[in-house]
């Protein structure tokens, strides 16, 4: 698995499967967006797209293989990782194809880069509407921060040393994976006080689910001057409500739903061809 070195430490890995115009595809998972992530989706992108494009999957820093720096999230640092994979692999413009929290990654992308972007698939999006809260999204990280409370930074060392999936393993924390591969970067928050390590576990949470925007990586406003042709698939759960993608197909200009009858791999594959340039 290819990887790329990025300026403040974090090593990014990608794949790259298929040849034609590039999408890039963007996990669900939170924490744990990864390549990996894809395998037990019940709409699988690389299976599905990499005869007809070239797909690039990645692991999103902190998670899979892609090991960073233990810092508070941040959607700019995110998106400047994606912006390098495609600079890697020279590539001007990509198709996004995304899935629940993966969504939120590519709000900031096309926020950021809009000359970067073809055009969106959204399954599933997450993201703020009278039927949730932010708690539903913190759920995760209450555990995260319990677990330090009661067994202290060690009992965060051993939890990630038997499962370094954070999404699997919350008491690991977000850091969970590189913690379970990396014996000096286990050294090193082994050292940090457990105070200091819960305050960066709440700054993490807040990076990754910040409160004022519905669409957490991107203010309200800007969806309605959403840049590229946006397919959104909704959900059907508190993480993915429906609400949140009805909002997005009423406020985004180029936005629209799949034909009713339509099968999700034909919806798709049919909208990134109508979009591919000739």
């Amino acid at each position: 698995m290819p990887e790329i070195l990025r300026p403040d430490g974090a090593r990014i890995h990608y794949q790259v499967h298929g040849e034609g115009f590039p999408v890039l595809l963007l996990a669900p998972g939170g924490v744990s967006s990864e390549a990996s992530s894809w395998d037990t989706h019940p709409y699988h992108p690389v299976r599905e797209l990499a005869p007809h494009f070239r797909v690039i999957v990645m692991d999103q820093r902190h998670a899979g293989a892609s090991h960073a720096p233990a810092l508070p999230f941040d959607y700019a640092q995110t998106s400047a990782d994606q912006l390098a994979v495609l600079d890697e692999l020279g590539i001007e413009q990509a198709h996004l194809v995304a899935a629940g929290s993966g969504c939120v990654h590519a709000w900031r992308l096309a926020h950021d880069a809009p000359e970067r972007v073809r055009s969106v698939v959204a399954e599933r999006p997450v993201g703020r509407d009278g039927s949730n809260t932010l708690g539903t999204y913190f759920h995760p990280f209450d555990e995260a921060m319990r677990h330090p409370r009661a067994e202290g930074v060690a009992g965060v060392l051993a939890a990630a040393e038997e499962n370094g999936r954070f999404a699997d393993n919350p008491a690991a924390g977000p850091f969970a994976q590189r913690l379970h591969d990396d014996e000096e970067f286990r050294a090193e928050i082994g050292a940090v006080r457990r105070e200091n390590y819960i305050t960066l576990l709440v700054r993490f949470r807040d990076g990754l689910w910040p409160d004022g925007s519905a669409y957490f990586s991107v203010p309200e406003p800007w969806m309605a001057e959403f840049p590229a042709p946006l397919l959104v698939l909704p959900g059907d759960d508190a993480e993915h409500p429906e609400g949140l993608a009805k909002r997005i197909v009423h406020e985004a200009p180029q936005a629209v739903l799949p034909e009713a009858a339509e099968p999700r791999t034909d919806s798709i594959l049919a909208f990134l061809r109508q979009h591919t340039p000739r």
